[in-house]
């Protein structure tokens, strides 16, 4: 098969996956056969991050193919895509291709016309309102509230899990269907799996290949000398999830749940892959596996998502299939709004000239190429003020609205521990990346925006009391069957 042909595309998404919890990658817990097999039949991308570090506007953007601040209306966990900016999903439809979904989406519903031809078993926001508690930030409010992520921790089945087993099932029938009703053009499948999400809860077996004593703690807590950035402290003054866990021994098992998950997760692809090659799909269907962000995992003291550092922005990403390199990993910084390009390329559409991503397998076949910039921004729950990050050649860089800016060597720190921006000899390097930040947008005037859109949505919610009342407080329930 050649580049100039066309394929279809199976989207394999997981939630809140940390790029590094992959056993190809060295993970020294997590065992995930089924995503190696796949990485080896193509290419692995290290140096890839989400559009934003919290669900639902990455998700958004992994829509649309756009930054979080070019559609600017999917700010937070209460804005669901609502396919009010279009994206390539829409593209396909209106081709005559089957565009289908199994799973979780996390927009705003299912009723809102966001380009599938068909959605199945599909999450979205619970009531189709999300956490409005979360848009309150103009100013945080003073009083913590429970984060809820460790309301249940361990060994169990969770309706999560269930719900990931049933989405698996269903996606191997739909390929199997496929196989028996072959349609005339290709057709594009998204799977949407819950794990590794909170609650951090998994079968046994899969904690039972963990040796959960052996595990080393987070670094840098703050506890042990630690002192956060004042951005990040603001978030954990917010919710103190890892005040809530409390002793090492539970520290200890939420990360062998979060690494078991992982594996539990692999399982579920591998139902999934299996019905691919059994079907004969292999040759003609371009696989792309990731996740919407990743995982602090407790570093700092922080869990869940919603920072910038590597643990949270950089998410796993393989690409397999027809003309991608294979056994070959990638160093080259990219993004899931690349995902848009790459699924309109593949099915012979044409890729708009606006779209800041580009084609995944086009990247994968050019040298590695570290000055693309790599970038994620941050509106949501939690924050004070907009965070921006950007990734170019050895440096990250971190910029926080009304706070002082972080600078780390990920050459010489990859795990981010020694913040460099206060040292004069990086002044000229914080100016520069300055001046990228501010050739793709203003930073002050994208918070502010952010901010007026929150505070409509919280007065149309009827205040910030009312708000802080409204929505989920914890994880998205799953869909009645």
């Amino acid at each position: 098969m050649t580049m100039t042909d066309r394929s279809n595309i199976l989207i394999l998404l997981s939630d809140e996956q940390d790029a590094r919890a992959l056993g190809c990658a060295g993970h020294p817990w997590v065992h995930t056969p089924h995503l190696d097999a796949l990485a080896a039949r193509g290419t692995r991308f290290t140096n890839a991050f989400t559009p934003s570090p919290i669900c639902v506007p990455a998700r958004a953007s992994l829509a649309t193919g756009r930054w979080v601040h070019q559609d600017g209306r999917y700010w937070d966990n209460a804005m669901g895509y609502d396919g009010a900016v279009r994206g390539w999903c829409h593209a396909l439809r209106d081709a005559g291709h089957r565009v289908e979904s199994i799973g979780k989406l996390h927009y705003r519903d299912g009723a809102c016309d966001t380009g599938f031809t068909r959605q199945h078993r599909s999450m979205h926001l619970a009531g189709g309102v999300g956490q409005v508690w979360g848009s309150v930030r103009d100013p945080l409010p003073e009083t913590p509230r429970p984060s809820h992520l460790f309301d249940r921790l361990g060994a169990g089945e969770s309706a999560y899990n269930q719900f990931d087993m049933a989405c698996a099932h269903d996606a191997a029938a739909w390929l199997g269907e496929r196989a028996r009703t072959p349609d005339d053009k290709p057709w594009v499948l998204f799977v949407g799996f819950v794990a590794p999400h909170f609650p951090l809860v998994v079968p046994q077996r899969f904690l039972d290949a963990i040796d959960i004593d052996a595990l080393p703690l987070p670094a840098l807590h703050p506890d042990r000398g630690y002192r956060r950035h004042p951005w990040v402290q603001c978030h954990a003054d917010f919710a103190d999830a890892d005040g809530e866990l409390g002793t090492d021994a539970r520290r200890r098992l939420a990360l062998a749940s979060y690494y078991a998950l992982v594996s539990f997760l692999d399982e579920q692809v591998g139902t999934v892959l299996q019905a691919l090659d059994a079907c004969g799909w292999r040759d003609t269907t371009r696989v792309v596996f990731s996740s919407d962000h990743g995982d602090n995992q407790g570093a700092r003291g922080m869990w869940n998502k919603s920072t910038l550092y590597r643990e949270s922005t950089n998410v796993p990403l393989i690409v397999s299939g027809p003309g991608v390199p294979q056994q070959h990993v990638c160093a080259t910084h990219t993004s899931l709004v690349d995902i848009a390009p790459t699924v309109l390329a593949a099915t012979g559409l044409p890729v708009p000239v606006d779209l800041p991503g580009s084609d995944l397998v086009e990247l994968s076949m050019g040298q590695d190429d570290d000055q693309r910039v790599g970038f994620s921004e941050y509106h949501a729950v939690g924050s004070p003020s907009a965070a921006y990050m950007l990734r170019q050649g050895r440096w990250a860089y971190h910029h926080y609205v009304g706070f002082a800016p972080e600078l780390f060597d990920i050459v010489a720190d990859p795990d981010q521990h020694h913040d460099l921006a206060g040292r004069p000899e990086h002044a000229e390097v914080l100016q520069q990346f300055a001046g990228l930040l501010r050739e793709r947008l203003d930073p002050v005037a994208t918070d502010r925006l952010a901010k007026h859109d929150q505070n409509a949505l919280v007065a149309r919610f009827g205040g910030r009391e009312q708000a802080l009342r409204t929505g989920t407080p914890g994880a998205t329930p799953v869909p009645e069957p």
